[in-house]
Formats: C-alpha cells, structure tokens, sequence
C-alpha cells in the first residue's frame, strides 16, 4: 500500500510537536487510510532487569501504533483514548532497531478497534496487540474529563 503524502505529513508534524512522543524516539515511516508503520531505536538504557526490552515500553510502542492507525481514519477533529489494551509477547526484544505497526479493524461512531505488532530488525515477529478506542468529538472549550 502506498503512503498518502498528507496523512504522513500530519502524524509527523503531531509527534514533532508532542513531547512525549517526540522524546519517545519514534518516527513515522508508513501512513495510509487506516494503516500506520512506525520505526524506534531500542536502546540498551530501554532494557528491564533481565537485559531485554522492558515490556511496558514494546506495549507503549505498539499503542502508538495503533492509536495513529485509528487517527488515519477518524481525522485531526475527533479524538481518539486508548480503552482497552492486549498486549501478547511472543519473543523477546532486544536494543536495536523495531518496527510497529498499526492496523484499523474497524472503526464506529463512538469506538474504534485496531491490531498492531512489533518487530525486529530481521522481521520476526516480537508482540501482537490488540485494542479498542473511545472515539468522540474532540474538545473546543478547553476542559478535561
């Protein structure tokens, strides 16, 4: 699937300007009408205890993922906050380079679904994911939930 130039464009101009996703490290590599491929670099400070890449961050990155997928399809006027998230670890990872990809199932009036992965350098399958998104008008007068 080819990349559509705009949809591109806006999730790298959001995560530019987004803090934590800018620190985070990621770039978008993919975008397309309900599909996203991000790249990361794991580094060795990103291992847990064990020496492989903590969990909770391969699950960060898969959400990401996932989350930019349902945002090729609802569009910058609505929002879109993770609800559910499953996360299966296939294999472990270790510092270099991963990619994660997100990919719409379907997406409703008010909830979206997605499936993401994460993989290695070597393209071997690392994690699976799965997860579901509160989708809504997005805020105007400023106020949080």
């Amino acid at each position: 699937m080819d990349d559509d130039d705009t949809l591109l464009e806006d999730l790298r101009r959001r995560i530019a300007a987004s803090p934590f996703h800018a620190g985070f490290g990621i770039s978008v590599e993919h975008a397309a009408a309900g599909d996203v491929r991000l790249g990361w670099e794991a580094r060795a400070d990103h291992r847990n205890l064990q020496g492989l890449v903590h969990g909770g961050i391969l699950a960060t990155l898969v959400d990401i993922a996932m989350g930019l997928a349902i945002r090729t399809i609802v569009g910058p006027s609505r929002r879109h906050v993770t609800i559910d998230l499953g996360v299966h670890y296939l294999r472990p990872a270790r510092p270099g380079r991963l990619e994660a990809a997100g990919a719409v199932v379907r997406v409703g009036s008010q909830v979206g679904f997605a499936e993401g992965s994460v993989t290695d350098a070597t393209g071997r399958l690392l994690v699976r994911a799965s997860g579901t998104y509160s989708v809504t008008q997005e805020r105007t007068d400023g106020a949080t939930d």
